[in-house]
C-alpha cells in the first residue's frame, strides 16, 4: 500500500498525467462522435436492413483514445528512465517486482477512471447522434444503454480493453527500459494487424491474425450483434489482449529484476 501510494504521487504530479486522462477521454468522445456522424441510414435499401451495430459503433473512438493509454502506461516507468530517476527508485524499493506492481495497480486505476469517463461520453453521444442518421428505436435501433445487457458488456469491456492497452504499454516499457521503444514497440503491436489483415489474400490467416492479435481480438467485446460471426467471442478476444498485456508485464518484470538501472 505505502507503494502504491508513493507510485500515485509521482504519477500524479508529473506536468502531463492529467493532460493525457484528459485526452484519453476526450478523444475517445471525438473520434466515436466523428464516426457516428459519418454514418446515415439513407444510404441502406431501408433502416433496419443497415445492420449497424450501433453500440459498437458509439464506442469506436476506443481505438483513438487507446493511444492515451499505452502512452500513460509507457511514461509511468519509462519517464523515469529519461531523466534518470529510475537509480533512486530502484534503491529505495529492492523488491522490483513490487515496484512493478504498485505501478501497474496505480496506471490500472488511473486508465479505469479515464476510460469510463470516455465511454460514458461516448454512450451518450450515441443517443444524440444515432438518431440523426435515422438510428431510432422504431427502425430497431434503441439507444444505447448500459440497462442493455450486450451494451452494459460492450461498455465495460471497453474500460477494460483501455486498462489492458495500459499496462501493456507499462509493461513494454519495462523491457525496453525507455519511453521511445516501448510506445514504438505497443503501438506496433496494436495498428500492425489492421494494417496486415487487409494484405492478407488467404481468409484463414485473415481470421487467425483477427483471433490472436491484441486489437482486432480485444475489441470483439463491443460487438452486440452477429456474435456468431466473430473470429473470437468477446469475453474470450479480451482475454487474449490481457494474455499480451500479462505477457509485457512479465518480461517487464524479468529485465528490471535482472538489470540494473
Amino acid at each position: 500500500m505505502h507503494r502504491a501510494r508513493a507510485e500515485w504521487t509521482k504519477l500524479r504530479t508529473l506536468r502531463g498525467t492529467g493532460w493525457l486522462l484528459f485526452a484519453l477521454a476526450a478523444s475517445t468522445v471525438a473520434a466515436g462522435a466523428a464516426a457516428m456522424w459519418q454514418v446515415d441510414t439513407a444510404n441502406c435499401p431501408s433502416p433496419a436492413q443497415c445492420f449497424e451495430d450501433t453500440p459498437r459503433l458509439s464506442l469506436s473512438g476506443v481505438r483513438a483514445g487507446q493511444v492515451a493509454a499505452v502512452v500513460l502506461g509507457v511514461l509511468a516507468i519509462g519517464g523515469e528512465y529519461g531523466t534518470r530517476t529510475i537509480a533512486p527508485t530502484l534503491a529505495a524499493v529492492p523488491r522490483r517486482w513490487l515496484l512493478l506492481a504498485a505501478k501497474a495497480a496505480v496506471v490500472a486505476v488511473l486508465a479505469a477512471a479515464a476510460g469510463t469517463a470516455g465511454v460514458a461520453g461516448s454512450l451518450a453521444a450515441g443517443r444524440f447522434i444515432l438518431p440523426r442518421g435515422g438510428f431510432t428505436a422504431a427502425a430497431g435501433y434503441p439507444p444505447p444503454s448500459v440497462l442493455d445487457g450486450p451494451t452494459a458488456r460492450a461498455a465495460a469491456g471497453s474500460v477494460l480493453y483501455l486498462v489492458l492497452v495500459a499496462l501493456l504499454g507499462l509493461g513494454a516499457a519495462a523491457a525496453a527500459r525507455g519511453t521511445a521503444g516501448g510506445l514504438t514497440g505497443v503501438l506496433g503491436l496494436l495498428w500492425a494487424a489492421p494494417v496486415v489483415v487487409p494484405l492478407l489474400g488467404d481468409d484463414r490467416w485473415q481470421e487467425r491474425l483477427e483471433r490472436f492479435a491484441p486489437m482486432p481480438a480485444g475489441l470483439a467485446v463491443q460487438a452486440t450483434r452477429a456474435l456468431d460471426r466473430l473470429p473470437v467471442g468477446p469475453w474470450a478476444g479480451l482475454g487474449v489482449l490481457a494474455a499480451w498485456a500479462a505477457l509485457a508485464l512479465l518480461l517487464g518484470g524479468a529485465v528490471l529484476a535482472r538489470r540494473d538501472a
